[in-house]
């Protein structure tokens, strides 16, 4: 008769002690010294890029014969300026605002809502010539759009849409770098499994995509919308060659045309300077807008 033996138990490990957890917790938590090297770049960085709107700010609070001072303090003329601006040309700058807001908001929108379908094709189904297609939109990504305006100038001078809103709106409406974008987090974000799941339970292709895949592709798609606003919104080139009639004018274009007129109206000096700070302010709210769709979407990324 045999008889077997079972190996001894080996024991437990101890319990972690006060000073050891005192030791894992410092580990992972960050020194004063890095925290204080973070907060310095970020400070630095922060007055970099937020000294030229102060001197802007500065700028639009001040009189004609204030502006030739050296002095960055604020004036008392913010409130005047602003009544001239608008005022300005039977208050063109108004219509200029309304122009790049249908530009961009129109332009930016269609834009998105493309480059989401396109990319979600290209990532997620199969068929002859996809990698032609996408090595093309690679192609139009790397194409300065300086270099299409001439071209697209006689494009739609052979349909005599020059000088109307089409010629801006149109060329907005297409984003190479959008597509691309969609196409790698339509790839990584949106499973083939509940395309798969969608299918079974009798959804059509475009429930799926609007239904499933927009909304997992939420943070591509805002950065894709808040891209193609600010180029829009800053276009300045396309506008020149396309349009004639300052009516259509965007504010880039606008602020432009009464820069060329300062020798023979001087007065123009103080309107273009507070208009170019009322310019900015539409993307500042826009990003304020939908910096939250970032924050939510990495949210949800983190639980899935």
């Amino acid at each position: 008769m045999s008889t077997t033996t079972q190996a001894p138990t080996p024991p437990a490990p101890p319990a972690p002690t006060g000073s050891t957890k005192a030791r894992r917790r410092s580990a992972t938590a960050e020194s004063p010294y890095s925290m204080a090297m973070a907060m310095t770049v970020l400070v630095i960085m922060a007055v970099y890029f937020l000294s030229p709107v102060y001197v802007l700010f500065s700028a639009s609070t001040k009189s004609k014969a204030e502006l030739a001072q050296s002095s960055l303090k604020p004036s008392t003329q913010f409130v005047d300026n602003l009544q001239q601006l608008f005022s300005e040309g039977d208050g063109i700058y108004s219509r200029w605002l309304l122009n790049s807001l249908l530009y961009a908001v129109g332009g930016a929108g269609i834009a998105t809502l493309l480059a989401a379908m396109a990319g979600y094709a290209l990532a997620k189904y199969q068929f002859r010539g996809r990698e032609l297609i996408f090595n093309v939109v690679l192609g139009g990504v790397l194409m300065p759009a300086t270099a299409l305006a001439l071209p697209l100038f006689l494009m739609f001078a052979k349909v005599n849409l020059t000088n109307t809103y089409w010629s801006v709106l149109l060329p907005s409406i297409v984003s190479p770098f959008g597509v691309y974008l969609s196409r790698v987090f339509a790839a990584a974000s949106v499973p083939d499994e509940l395309i798969e799941a969608g299918r079974l339970d009798g959804a059509s292709e475009f429930r799926i995509f609007t239904g499933l895949a927009t909304r997992l592709m939420a943070p591509a798609l805002v950065t894709i919308f808040l891209f193609q606003f600010v180029v829009i919104w800053n276009n300045f080139f396309l506008p020149l060659i396309m349009l004639q009639d300052n009516k259509l004018y965007p504010v880039t274009l606008g602020l432009y045309s009464w820069q060329s007129q300062l020798s023979r109206v001087p007065t123009l000096q103080v309107a273009v300077i507070i208009g170019s700070l009322v310019s900015v302010v539409p993307l500042i709210i826009t990003f304020l807008a939908l910096q939250r769709f970032w924050r939510s979407g990495l949210a949800a990324g983190s639980l899935k």
